[in-house]
């Protein structure tokens, strides 16, 4: 790795397992897809967020990121968007639980209710690289570990983004799979209260992020 510039891997490797194993929004958002669908649904989110986070990294050694903490427009109305995507997740999860107690009122199959695989996976991405502070992350903390004047800064950004994103999409990954095995012994209304909770908590992360642009 010395050739790339890279320092200190196996501090940046704990480091990075650490700051992935902390809950969040992307956490989150795996245990209530795999709650709701199952593990595959846990895993397309999973698979989804990881595309987002490597978005960010790419940006990050782009230096977009960079752009992005000059211009207070441009991360203001990225921040705006991303909370109006956590808003909007918020209420779904809402209406998914209400309907869920509707549905099995009704006696209608609960599986016509489940987004599909591609929508967990889309929902994923948005909800990670609708998040300007993600990119923020990146630029602060993997140019600790890069020696700019030496190597090849630019290779050393996006391997160092690869084994971060390695560490949180295997975290998200078992956390699908848990989930699921929770799921199964877990009652149907008990899982609703769980996704209103999940829903509730989506709205207030919505919130934070809003409230959070005039102190960046």
């Amino acid at each position: 790795m010395s050739g790339l510039g890279i320092h200190d891997l196996g501090l940046f490797m704990l480091t990075s397992l650490v700051l992935n194993l902390t809950p969040g929004a992307d956490t989150l958002y795996v245990v209530s897809r795999s709650a709701r669908g199952g593990w595959r649904h846990g895993v397309a989110g999973a698979f989804g967020v990881g595309l987002g986070c490597m978005g960010h990294a790419l940006a990050a050694a782009l230096g977009v990121a960079a752009l992005l903490a000059a211009s207070r427009w441009a991360f203001d109305l990225l921040m705006g968007a991303g909370a109006a995507y956590l808003a909007w997740l918020g209420l779904q999860m809402l209406r998914s639980a209400r309907r869920g107690a509707a549905a099995a009122a009704g006696g209608r199959a609960a599986a016509a209710l489940l987004p599909t695989l591609r929508q967990s996976f889309v929902s994923g991405l948005l909800t990670n690289l609708l998040n300007p502070k993600v990119g923020l992350f990146f630029l602060a903390f993997v140019p600790q570990f890069v020696d700019v004047h030496a190597g090849r800064p630019l290779a050393a950004f996006v391997l160092l983004g690869l084994l971060f994103n390695l560490s949180g999409v295997s975290w998200l990954l078992a956390v699908a799979v848990l989930t699921d095995r929770v799921r199964g012994q877990v009652a149907a209304p008990v899982r609703r209260v769980l996704q209103a909770l999940g829903g509730g908590l989506f709205l207030l992360l919505a919130a934070r992020l809003a409230a959070s642009r005039a102190d960046v």
